[in-house]
């Protein structure tokens, strides 16, 4: 490796790139990285993950959303809710990702570059500068770790402010009264729960007819139940033909004209059909790579493409494209690149929505298990159910559990609620140490905590053996 002026050059801030960088750096390799924008973070801090989740928290506050069942539908904390107020809080939470990053490459010896990486070779990078001019480097090892950008239709207007994009969010100067969301996967779905949240009329629409597809249909069918609840519109099974700006007397207004001839007015409209992998001006060609029709790469078990000394990790490789599961691959391929033991369990890892309410899923789902062909049983507990449930308002969360009904071992664990997220890690746990369904029933829990929840679903699990 001494050949090579880096050991490791990492193409991208985000995530998966971060990770990759900073296990390499631990390692005792010289690692660069380049980001061709002002701030590290990639779309995680920027414009996606931590906006949105930081968004989603403000408008819980602000709505008073979380209290609504104690204190009434009309409880709110701030009456007139504008998006400069969902944003201040978003900043600064920003700022401070951006800041802690930042330092953490620092800190570990990672030379960060401010320009675009591309390849002029499969172990040389050039760095073009933001400023003009670039420099040429080489690398023993490279990771791919550019993310994903929004997937925008030709034929439809853009202007970032009436028809956007989930990376628009940032910059949109009003709240709207009735918004449009085009696309129900887990970004548009998150977004429209938000704003439903905040007393926007939502139409969801997608070709879809269900809802989140890898999620337990149980709590998808409960998820849709509750945004009703929350006077959204759901359009699933349906196509959007094109959209128009329109204008009249009564202001603008957006159309979303539907293949089957309906046509939905509304005052915004998100645009959230998928994204694209950000290789196109990578020159992947040079170093012997190409991509899917999705500008994705394709990778093996170790995170390594068609030549084995340039890895991709995170968003431009696929499914699942979270955050949690890019850092993990970002320091699997860094391992594997310089022959450290590195071991992980994919089927384990917890996957997060944050709807309102949100899901969190960990192990296999009933479709799953009855397509395997493997005996189970299922055990729930309501949040109602549980003083915590009762004391903080949450009268929809949902716990499930699914166990063998032979040797009672926990296959899957699925959540709706607040704090879905965080309580999944207790059944991650049992998941991952193959443990049954009585370490639930002989676990005592703080007294009174959502992780009851456990306790009971276990309860009436099995009761059902009987």
């Amino acid at each position: 490796m001494t050949a090579y002026e880096f050991d490791l050059i990492v193409l991208g801030s985000g995530p998966a790139g971060h990770r990759a960088a900073i296990q390499a750096a631990k390692l005792g390799k010289r690692v660069g990285l380049t980001e061709h924008k002002a701030n590290i973070g990639g779309a995680c801090i920027n414009t996606g993950t931590i906006p949105s989740k930081t968004l989603r928290e403000a408008c819980l506050h602000l709505s008073g959303y979380r209290e609504r069942s104690i204190y009434g539908a009309s409880y709110t904390v701030k009456q007139h809710i504008t998006m400069a107020d969902l944003l201040h809080r978003a900043d600064h939470v920003i700022r401070t990702e951006i800041d802690v990053s930042r330092h953490q490459l620092q800190r570990n010896g990672v030379e960060v570059f401010t320009a675009h990486g591309s390849f002029v070779d499969a172990h040389t990078v050039r760095l073009n500068w933001v400023t003009g001019g670039y420099r040429d480097v080489t690398a023993a090892n490279v990771v791919i770790a550019v993310g994903t950008t929004t997937t925008q239709d030709e034929n439809i207007p853009f202007d970032g402010q009436r028809i956007f994009t989930s990376d628009d969010i940032l910059t949109l100067k009003d709240l709207p009264k009735r918004l449009c969301v085009i696309g129900a996967g887990v970004i548009g779905s998150e977004y429209a729960t938000i704003f439903a949240a905040l007393g926007v009329r939502v139409t969801l629409i997608d070709k879809r007819t269900r809802l989140l597809d890898f999620i337990d249909s149980e709590i998808t069918d409960a998820l849709v139940h509750q945004m009703r609840q929350n006077r959204m519109t759901l359009r699933l099974g349906e196509e959007v033909d094109r959209l128009d700006l329109y204008e009249d007397a009564l202001g603008e207004h957006v159309h979303v004209h539907l293949k089957s001839g309906k046509v939905v007015t509304t005052e915004k409209a998100l645009y959230s059909v998928g994204r694209v992998g950000a290789t196109a001006s990578l020159n992947l060609a040079s170093a012997g790579l190409a991509t899917d029709e999705r500008g994705r790469l394709k990778v093996n078990e170790n995170h390594q493409t068609a030549v084995p000394h340039i890895y991709a990790v995170g968003d431009v490789i696929g499914f699942p494209s979270l955050a949690s599961t890019s850092m993990e691959q970002g320091r699997l391929a860094a391992c594997h690149a310089f022959q450290t033991p590195a071991h992980s369990v994919p089927a384990l890892f917890p996957y997060g929505i944050y709807t309102i309410p949100e899901i969190s899923v960990c192990g296999r789902n009933e479709e799953e298990l009855t397509k395997a062909g493997i005996p189970y049983e299922v055990g729930k507990a309501a949040y109602r159910e549980i003083a915590r449930g009762q004391i903080i308002g949450d009268q929809t969360g949902l716990l499930k559990l699914l166990f063998h009904q032979e040797s009672r071992e926990l296959l899957g664990v699925s959540i709706m609620g607040e704090g879905a997220s965080e309580l999944i890690h207790i059944g991650q746990a049992v998941l991952a140490h193959k443990g049954t369904i009585d370490y639930f029933v002989e676990t005592v829990f703080n007294y009174p905590t959502l992780a009851e929840c456990y306790k009971t679903a276990a309860f009436d699990g099995i009761n059902r053996l009987t």
